[in-house]
Order: C-alpha cells, then sequence, then structure tokens
C-alpha cells in the first residue's frame, strides 16, 4: 500500500562551496525531515532564495563569490526577510557580531555535530514563524513604535524600520512586557528557545543592535528647518538584572 507523501518540516536552502559539507547537511537535513535545496556561491544562492522562498538559509560565511555577510544583506535589500543561520569557520567574535549586525539569526562554528545545527535550525524556525503564543495582538503601541504583527512592520513616530526575523520578537517580546525589567535569561528562553543553555551574551548583542535600530537619529527638521530627530530612549539596562521597554523619567 502507498504511504502518503510526508509534508516537509521546513524548506531550508543550504549555501556552502565545500561539496562534501554541503551534501552532508542537505542528506541529514532531509533524513531530519526538511525540504533542501542547496548552492555552491552566492549568486545561485540569490536567485535559489527567490525561486523556491525557503523558511530559512544555512549559509557559509566564507564564498567564492561573495562572503555570506554581503549575501545576507543583498537579500535584506530586496527585502527577503528569511531567516540566516550562519556557519563559520571559526569562534571569532567579530564575525558574530557581523553577521548578528547584518541581519543574522544564528551561527554554528566548524567543526559543527549535525544534532546542533538540526537544533539550532529548529529554534529559529519557532521564534520566526508567525502564529506562535500571543498571536491576537496583531499590532502592539508603545509610545511613538508600533509593531505590525501581521505586515512584519515596525514603525517609530511614521519612520518604518528594518528588522531581522529575530529582532523582530525579541522587540515584540520587551513590547508585551513594556515596564517589566526581563533578565537574559528569561529573553534568552523566549526568544532564541534553545533546547540547551545557550549563550547570554548573544542577548546583550540583539540588544545593542536593537537600541541603535529604535532609538536611532533620524534627518529631520528642527527649528531652522534642517538637522537631526533624536528620538526619546525606550530600550533601557537595568544593571545586574536586565532590560525593560520604558519611557525614561518625566517623559510625556
Amino acid at each position: 500500500m502507498n504511504r502518503p507523501p510526508v509534508e516537509p518540516e521546513a524548506r531550508l536552502v543550504v549555501v556552502d562551496d565545500e561539496p562534501n559539507i554541503r551534501e552532508l547537511l542537505a542528506t541529514s537535513l532531509r533524513f531530519a525531515g526538511f525540504e533542501v535545496h542547496s548552492a555552491a556561491d552566492g549568486a545561485s544562492a540569490l536567485r535559489l532564495v527567490r525561486q523556491v522562498d525557503p523558511d530559512l538559509v544555512v549559509l557559509d560565511v566564507m564564498l567564492p563569490d561573495m562572503d555570506g555577510f554581503t549575501l545576507t544583506r543583498r537579500l535584506r535589500e530586496k527585502g527577503q526577510h528569511v531567516p540566516v543561520v550562519f556557519l563559520t569557520a571559526r569562534d571569532d567574535t567579530s564575525d558574530k557580531v557581523t553577521g548578528l549586525t547584518v541581519g543574522g539569526d544564528d551561527y554554528v562554528t566548524k567543526p559543527f555535530s549535525l544534532e546542533e545545527v538540526v537544533a539550532r535550525i529548529r529554534a529559529v524556525l519557532r521564534r520566526t514563524r508567525p502564529g506562535e503564543e500571543d498571536a491576537d495582538e496583531a499590532t502592539l503601541r508603545y509610545a511613538d513604535l508600533e509593531l505590525d504583527d501581521d505586515g512584519h512592520e515596525v514603525r517609530r513616530a511614521g519612520r518604518t524600520i528594518d528588522l531581522s526575523p529575530t529582532e523582530f520578537k525579541l522587540l515584540r517580546y520587551l513590547m508585551l512586557n513594556a515596564g517589566r525589567v526581563l533578565s537574559k535569561t528569561q529573553i534568552l528562553d523566549h526568544v532564541w528557545q534553545y533546547d540547551w543553555g545557550g549563550d547570554a551574551n548573544i542577548v546583550e548583542s540583539y540588544i545593542s543592535y536593537l537600541r541603535r535600530k529604535i532609538d536611532a537619529a533620524t534627518p529631520g527638521p528642527l527649528s531652522d528647518g534642517v538637522g537631526v530627530v533624536v528620538p526619546v530612549p525606550l530600550i533601557h539596562t537595568k544593571r545586574g538584572v536586565g532590560y525593560v521597554l520604558r519611557l525614561p523619567p518625566g517623559a510625556a
């Protein structure tokens, strides 16, 4: 008797210029229940992402034609906010920081275990897919900050802010708990949802980049008609405790 086809857990694109690693990853991820498409360079990956519209990209940082960071920037510039898990050749803090800056969602250091790659992919998918808990809150507002869950858009004082899927979920968690100090552990558990003890430093890095985007000065008119608009800071650090979204004392 023919069995009905099994619906894949998610559609992935794997990008790595080393054939052995690429094929090993693709085969292992298919065995884990994913639909997998693969590419050996950045140009092919850009075309493939456009063609198959994946749920997530597993992306080697070192590629022959462009690095993974440049590829991610190009995806974001084209309006493609697919989650990205970087594969890095070494445990280099600068690589990790760059990956977070350009909109990556996680990273795995080579050599890696296949179980770790699968676990991290599933963790990213859980935190970036819609329809999770609190889905009834379609639009969140705090002060002049607005988060549209359905449209996956964030605006501050009418200015649209471009966020990666993980930055979006982090901001959403802060907005749902506005005025409440959240510890790194709480944020890590809710936003990253690791199945093991994750690196709490990733929270500090993401808070820093999110703060730069949300609380950033922008060009705008002042009394003389030119200058910058400096918004009231909303994301604050409670030293030794955690982070909180709130208006500073005395702000309207």
